[in-house]
């Protein structure tokens, strides 16, 4: 059993089968992924967020600044099992070179569509003061992050929505 404020869960459906929730996901990570400063280092500036595909692949967020396109390196691919699991490592923009946590995403199909659960764990191996804690600490930690997840997850399935409609 993981500590308390290790990990957050969260489940959405969806009326696509398995294998187009895993690509709209993975291929499409830049439209439905919110904006702003609470998603993306970028904000509300132009720029993209796109998975690499297969293990190894990054997920990263590229724009533009005064200084030139920046680069953050947000994870990296350790499971990429389409249609149905993809883990990534996960990576704030303010955790040390040695920091990490991990998200697992499962695609499972149900009889109306698929059944998206994200949880994202290993929370627990950073220190309590981290900034990434808001000052936060167990339950109040994951229902943060939990929340922070609903959000994308409902991006998600207002993209989906939005693009079989079309």
């Amino acid at each position: 059993m993981s500590p308390a404020g290790d990990q957050a869960t969260v489940s959405i459906s969806v009326e696509v089968e398995p294998a187009v929730a895993f690509e709209v996901f993975t291929q499409e990570t830049d439209l439905w992924w919110r904006r702003g400063l609470r998603y993306r280092l970028a904000g509300r500036r132009p720029g993209s967020l796109c998975f690499e595909p297969g293990v190894g692949g990054r997920l990263f967020e590229s724009f533009e600044t005064s200084a030139g396109t920046q680069v953050h390196e947000a994870g990296r691919v350790t499971v990429w099992q389409p249609p149905s699991r993809l883990v990534f490592t996960w990576r704030n923009a303010n955790f040390a070179a040695e920091e990490s946590t991990e998200v697992e995403v499962l695609f499972e199909p149900t009889n109306t569509g698929t059944r998206v659960t994200v949880q994202h764990r290993g929370w627990s191996a950073l220190r309590p003061d981290h900034p990434a804690r808001h000052g936060l600490e167990g339950a109040a930690f994951s229902r943060m992050i939990g929340l922070w997840w609903g959000e994308l997850m409902t991006g998600l399935r207002e993209f989906i929505e939005t693009r079989r409609a079309d």
